[in-house]
């Protein structure tokens, strides 16, 4: 019998969740929930501690951000864009981006790449 890749991981499946729940905050840090990892698409859920951040960084795939709870600053290039619960951008392929924690954020980050 062979045994099927597991596509999404770390969360069981035929089950309700609330995004909220799937990822916690914690002091000091940003947490974060691996849900699929492939050639083609990466779908992650983090959660960010206040004043945390990811620096300036391109990537070569499309990246979807959903703000579950809180509020981030998002810099696309030159662009600053503060996000709240329940808004969505898309950062394009190649161009700088960066992430800020104005207040405690959670969010899910779809990044999707080309063949």
């Amino acid at each position: 019998m062979e045994v099927k890749k597991q596509l999404i991981k770390n969360i069981n499946k035929s089950e309700i969740y609330n995004l909220k729940e799937l990822v916690d905050y914690r002091e000091g840090i940003i947490e974060s929930r691996t849900l699929s990892q492939g050639k083609n698409l990466s779908i992650t859920l983090f959660a960010f501690d206040k004043n945390e951040e990811i620096s300036a960084h391109s990537s070569p795939g499309e990246a979807f951000v959903y703000i579950i709870d809180g509020e981030a600053e998002i810099i696309i290039g030159e662009k600053k864009f503060c996000l709240k619960e329940g808004q969505t951008i898309i950062m394009p392929a190649g161009i700088p981006h960066a992430l800020f924690a104005v207040e405690r954020f959670k969010m899910l980050l779809i990044v999707v790449f080309e063949n």
